[in-house]
């Protein structure tokens, strides 16, 4: 009877004191603010309902930030050149993103001309990541460039295989 009675005060201890530190604990990770810069308006009227939400996926653009931070490797100098272009290629990409996901939601009767659209969105979304690799090369050399793509594939890969995840764990 009196080892029944000291194996369960020894699990009652154990468990008292396990409880707060495996994991039941929140930590508060301080995160670096992001500022947004001014929307970025396409040349042409393809649709001028161009609105986003202030402080959507401000936490996913901070995490791929940091990221991009730790593969990049970047010297004060380049850093304090290379986020603001960045954070700018960034907005003009999602702008155009989204014209395409907004033009790509509606089924329209005249469909030749969503397509065509559609491939001149396309078209916008190249010339953009041209224009800013070249600028990107004035800053960084080109090893760190190809590393950036590189890194911003790898982290949408990673942030979808997460979502996809999520969602059948969710039972979508």
């Amino acid at each position: 009877m009196r080892k029944l009675i000291k194996v369960i005060l020894g699990i009652l201890i154990i468990t008292a004191f396990s409880y707060n530190s495996y994991g039941q604990r929140r930590v508060v990770v301080p995160v670096r603010p992001y500022t947004t810069q001014p929307q970025y308006q396409p040349q042409n009227n393809l649709r001028q309902r161009n609105t986003v939400k202030a402080g959507t996926g401000k936490r996913i653009q901070v995490v791929k930030e940091n990221f991009l931070a730790q593969r990049l490797n970047l010297t004060s100098p380049e850093s304090k050149a290379f986020w603001p272009l960045y954070r700018k290629y960034n907005q003009e990409l999602t702008a155009v993103k989204i014209l395409k996901r907004e033009n790509n939601s509606n089924a329209t009767a005249d469909g030749a001309q969503q397509v065509d659209t559609d491939l001149k969105l396309e078209t916008q979304l190249v010339d953009i990541k041209k224009r800013y690799r070249d600028e990107f090369y004035k800053i960084l050399p080109p090893e760190k460039v190809s590393i950036l793509y590189k890194s911003e594939k790898e982290f949408n890969d990673e942030a979808f295989r997460i979502l996809t995840e999520r969602s059948v764990r969710a039972g979508d």
